[in-house]
């Protein structure tokens, strides 16, 4: 028994030393997320965002710092798997009454899958699947923060009760005017709930964390009357005076869906319970998967574990096959897609065309500049995996081949596990929402008659229709990253994707650079004839170097994109709207991108003091 007893001290030290290694990452993620409310009450844009980038590297330092430790006091690594499955109960029963045990079972799981074989990923040593539920976790402190706070007003006391509701966040700068700004989002409550009766249960809900991202701040929340709810956000921003103003009100939950896109960079909330939060922005966004929610709040580990076990119960509940995605192919990315599933994988070939001057390293460094970038909702997120498994009968023959010949390395087909199941192991794979590709989208209007302004009948009108709705959130997604400071490099249209909110989105990211590394040059006026009737480029090109007016012949083929282009968008040929807004940046100044429509903007709040306004 003596030995065993020793086994079993042991085992405990090893999980209470991994549950000390999550509980420092959280009390600095925590720290780190409270700490943006000082930020936006002091306009620190620059150091708003430079938390936002270092933060997301939190959690594998953590995880480094852990595994560490683990080796360098136990050797981890050493040790028997019976000692290992004594670690996982131990630490099962450390989670008991904690505020994040989701969190703590992933953090359990990147820490032992760097010291453990891949053979032993299994349920036995790790947590496929969760083993303590996040319902209903409260925290019992007296003086503890609930998640959210009620609100009871009535018609006649609506407007005190909004102003007592912005109040109680305790923001440490004045309102130009929070009478107003309460008016006019009572105003919008009333037009939301009509003429109905306030039933007995008539509150006001608000998730007690506020929501920090860039220049914004959102209080997240629902009306609730009768058997209806009304999911909201009441975006607070800075006006040229230095002072607050509620810029909107969002409701319902295709504003929401905008606000928490995928394409967004993640917020920086304070939270003890984040299943709580999860749970309570489930209930007003249903369509949005939990994985996504977690990735918002900045819990991106969480939100690859949730997104796996998803995955993994699609492959389960579904019978068709990998393919090549549809679509012009890339030079530099190999990608596939399963039908029935709402994402594409995408692998990074092993060789490219002389034309891309670039290596494997080079590309994953701009998919991480993306991950830690202002996203400004025009660049997908990103979820990136190694060593993913994959059944071998779910795959076409043909996505085999091409995988074999364009990415080789990153391909191993084997029954490595000894269970008799043939896999196909993807060494590294970045995944993203499955968009349609802009040129599809338009190329479809096309074929209904779209580019012919002498077809009749309501086909042909709704095909203009989405030609122009395309080329002009086209435009409107360039814009949208140069002002955070992105060039997207290749701006092909089919590089860029449709959502189902109908916003265009980047997602092709190997040639992008900061607009301030760039250097924006007019084509110099020919010299001789024999240089104007050159096809090749007779001038210097540097390798930074772009040329705005050179963008029209790859772009504006089409005479009706051209059109619709030249009348919303032509600022975009000219190399001074390039140079002005590089110069702008390089002075220090941070745009306004907002995740919401200017229509939706409180026109008495915003004409009277108004935010500056979007690039």
């Amino acid at each position: 028994m003596f030995p065993q007893r020793l086994d079993s001290t042991l085992a405990y030290d090893i999980a209470k030393a991994m549950m000390d290694g999550f509980n420092r990452h959280y009390q600095l993620f925590r720290t780190e997320s409270a700490r943006a409310k000082h930020r936006f009450e002091t306009a620190d844009w620059h150091g708003q965002q430079r938390a936002q980038r270092e933060r997301i590297e939190f959690y594998d330092l953590r995880v480094r710092e852990c595994s560490n430790r683990l080796e360098r006091e136990f050797r981890a690594g050493e040790q028997s798997m019976d000692v290992w499955q004594q670690v996982k109960l131990h630490y099962i029963g450390l989670l008991v009454n904690h505020h994040q045990p989701e969190l703590a079972e992933s953090f359990f799981n990147s820490v032992t899958t760097k010291i453990l074989h891949r053979s032993y990923f299994q349920n036995d040593f790790i947590f496929v699947r969760p083993a303590v539920s996040t319902e209903y976790i409260e925290n019992g402190e007296p003086e503890a923060r609930p998640t959210y706070r009620a609100y009871y007003p009535t018609r006649d006391s609506m407007h005190a009760v909004l102003v007592r509701m912005v109040n109680d966040f305790d923001l440490r700068l004045p309102f130009s005017n929070l009478e107003r700004d309460a008016a006019l989002v009572q105003a919008a409550m009333a037009g939301r709930l009509g003429d109905a009766k306030l039933r007995a249960n008539f509150q006001i809900q608000v998730l007690t964390g506020l929501f920090f991202r860039n220049k914004g701040c959102y209080i997240v929340g629902k009306l609730i009357n009768g058997f209806n709810e009304f999911a909201f956000a009441l975006p607070v921003l800075h006006n040229r005076a230095g002072k607050l103003v509620i810029d909107a009100a969002l409701f319902g939950e295709d504003d929401l869906l905008m606000l928490f896109s995928f394409a967004r960079a993640y917020f920086m909330v304070d939270m003890e319970i984040p299943s709580a939060y999860v749970q309570y922005l489930r209930s007003m966004m249903p369509r949005k998967p939990r994985n996504e929610i977690y990735n918002a709040l900045g819990l991106a580990k969480q939100g690859k574990t949730l997104f796996y076990r998803d995955f993994l119960h699609h492959l389960r509940h579904s019978t068709d096959r990998f393919r090549s995605a549809p679509g012009i192919k890339g030079m530099v990315m190999l990608v596939f897609d399963l039908p029935s599933f709402p994402y594409v994988f995408k692998v990074i070939k092993d060789y490219y065309p002389p034309q891309k001057d670039t290596t494997r390293e080079q590309i994953q460094g701009k998919y991480l500049l993306v991950k830690q970038h202002d996203r400004v909702g025009r660049m997908a997120d990103t979820l990136e995996y190694s060593e993913v498994a994959f059944p071998r009968e779910r795959f076409d023959d043909e996505l085999i081949a091409e995988i074999e010949k364009f990415a080789p390395s990153q391909l191993e087909i084997s029954d490595r596990d000894g269970d008799g199941r043939v896999e196909v192991i993807i060494k590294h794979v970045y995944i993203e929402r499955r968009m349609i590709p802009l040129n599809i989208y338009l190329q479809e209007a096309f074929d209904a008659g779209g580019a012919d302004p002498a077809a009749q009948g309501p086909v042909a009108v709704r095909a203009r229709e989405q030609i122009e709705r395309g080329v002009i959130e086209y435009g409107n997604a360039i814009k949208d990253l140069v002002a955070a400071n992105i060039f997207p490099g290749d701006m092909l249209w089919k590089n860029f994707g449709i959502t189902r909110h109908g916003k265009v989105v980047f997602y092709d990211y190997d040639e992008i650079e900061y607009v301030t590394d760039c250097n924006f040059r007019r084509v110099p006026t020919p010299r001789n004839e024999e240089e104007e009737m050159s096809g090749e480029v007779w001038y210097s090109v540097g390798p930074k170097d772009v040329f705005p007016e050179t963008f029209g012949p790859f772009l504006l083929g089409n005479p009706a994109v051209r059109d619709i282009f030249m009348k919303h968008h032509a600022d975009l040929l000219d190399v001074a709207f390039w140079q002005s807004h590089k110069e702008r940046i390089q002075q220090g100044h941070v745009y306004d991108v907002f995740p919401y429509e200017q229509d939706k903007r409180f026109r008495a709040a915003a004409a009277a003091e108004p935010a500056q306004p979007p690039i």
